[in-house]
């Protein structure tokens, strides 16, 4: 399993924020396992920090905005971007003004940072959302569709399309997050001269100018019209009758839509973990990344943990024959057909559930239903091969449950289903006690959870 990573050591930028036009300090602070990324604001009185998470967006209006309370911090897309192409989970990250700087109107000086830092692997495991089945939004109105698709990696296609003799429609890809860095991070916000104006009387854009986004100038307007406009803008004056890049020669000849997947990328790594599903976005803007990204954190809000993924054309790790080895458990008081998985703090066990089980004689034999306690039983004797497995001479040990806490029942159990069991350790073991959080999930959801105390003991 992937481990979870951090930067090795802090750095920071200076740099004007495209909206206030404030000069910005912003810095990079490495963090401990599961802290995740964060936003500080250092410029208040008071200490607010904003976990980069999609139900704390705002405001989506060229750019995505963050927000706790009364305290906000906007522009965050690209650093964010950053980050999760590296596979950084955990960062803190300074800011002393409401949004980020926009440097080049790009994430490039972002991933050089970052490389120079050095990326830091820690101890704890990286927890994945995985995609298991099609994940869609789409906003009629604008055309616009985010489609998330089961896969075993991350990738990303975009599709942009503007009625501009200009820009029209492109297409950008990312097969792999290592192609990131060389692939897509340089390239720049763009902004239509059209848009300017508007833009300007909403307060924002304070600090654009040709040097921090691509500036497209497709509808042509009369000379004077233009120099006022680039007067506001304090930038020299433009022939108004050239339509074209007004900033210069396109770093891709797609560079636009390198961007807009960029966003993208930014704009999921609010889901909280990285994703393991193919992304196929059209027409995409900070709105609909941010709304399907909030989508995705309602369903993990509902579960603590997600369900393991069980492919039952790969070999177990343990048999039945191994678990009987482990467990003194025999028929009909064994509740653990076979292990998938298991490392030092962590197990996944699978039971098939059949209409010839025992225990449906009595409960109940007109609407068979596992009983509760059997289900709590079988994840104790998940949790037993768990402890037991990193023993020499297992086979002269059993485990004892000591305490059993916060039982949840969620869904009934019945013939047929196959229930998947997954154990953590929660603290290391100590003087031959082991503390566990078990699920045990049906059809990808929790039917139950438990937290379990057990102790080893040899045998007499």
């Amino acid at each position: 399993m992937s481990k979870q990573k951090t930067i090795k050591q802090s750095f920071s930028f200076e740099g004007k924020g495209l909206h206030t036009g404030l000069d910005i300090i912003l810095t990079f602070v490495p963090a401990p396992e599961n802290h995740g990324i964060k936003i500080k604001r250092v410029d208040l009185e008071e200490t607010v920090i904003i976990e980069a998470l999609a139900e704390n967006v705002t405001h989506t209006v060229r750019g995505t905005v963050l927000q706790k309370g009364d305290v906000q911090v906007s522009t965050v897309e690209h650093a964010l971007a950053s980050l999760h192409a590296f596979e950084i989970d955990n960062c803190l990250l300074e800011v002393n003004a409401p949004e980020f700087p926009i440097l080049d109107g790009s994430a490039k000086h972002y991933v050089e940072k970052i490389l120079e830092a050095g990326i830091q692997e820690q101890d704890a495991d990286k927890d994945y959302y995985i995609v298991r089945k099609k994940i869609e939004y789409s906003i009629p109105e604008t055309g616009a569709k985010i489609t998330i698709l089961p896969d075993d990696i991350f990738s990303l296609d975009v599709h942009i399309g503007f009625k501009s003799p200009v820009l029209g429609n492109q297409f950008a890809s990312l097969d792999r997050l290592s192609d990131f860095a060389t692939e897509i991070s340089s390239a720049r916000t763009f902004v239509f001269v059209r848009e300017i104006e508007p833009l300007l009387n909403m307060n924002l854009i304070k600090g654009g100018d040709l040097k921090n986004a691509v500036v497209i100038y497709d509808e042509i307007m009369p000379q004077e019209t233009m120099d006022k406009l680039t007067d506001k803008l304090h930038q020299s004056r433009i022939d108004a009758t050239v339509p074209g890049y007004l900033s210069g020669n396109l770093i891709f000849e797609n560079e636009p839509a390198r961007h807009k997947l960029l966003d993208v990328i930014g704009d999921l790594s609010l889901i909280g973990k990285p994703i393991k599903g193919k992304v196929i976005a059209r027409y995409p803007g900070h709105k609909i990344n941010t709304e399907i990204a909030k989508l995705i954190r309602k369903e993990i809000k509902k579960q603590d943990v997600q369900a393991p993924v069980y492919d039952e054309t790969v070999a177990p790790v343990l048999d039945v024959n191994a678990v009987k080895k482990l467990l003194p458990h025999r028929w009909p008081f064994l509740l653990v057909d076979k292990i998938i998985d298991i490392k030092s703090n962590v197990i996944v066990g699978v039971k098939n559930v059949t209409v010839n089980e025992t225990f449906f004689m009595g409960h109940f034999p007109d609407e068979p239903v596992m009983p509760g306690v059997l289900l709590v039983e079988a994840m104790a004797q998940t949790g037993g091969i768990l402890v037991l497995n990193g023993l020499e001479n297992a086979d002269q040990y059993s485990t004892y449950f000591l305490k059993i806490d916060n039982v949840k029942f969620r869904q009934k159990v019945v013939p047929g289903d196959t229930i998947v069991f997954r154990l953590e350790m929660i603290e290391p073991m100590r003087r031959g006690c082991a503390i566990m959080k078990g699920y045990a999930f049906v059809g990808g959801k929790v039917a139950v959870e438990a937290e379990f105390m057990a102790q080893i003991v040899k045998n007499k």
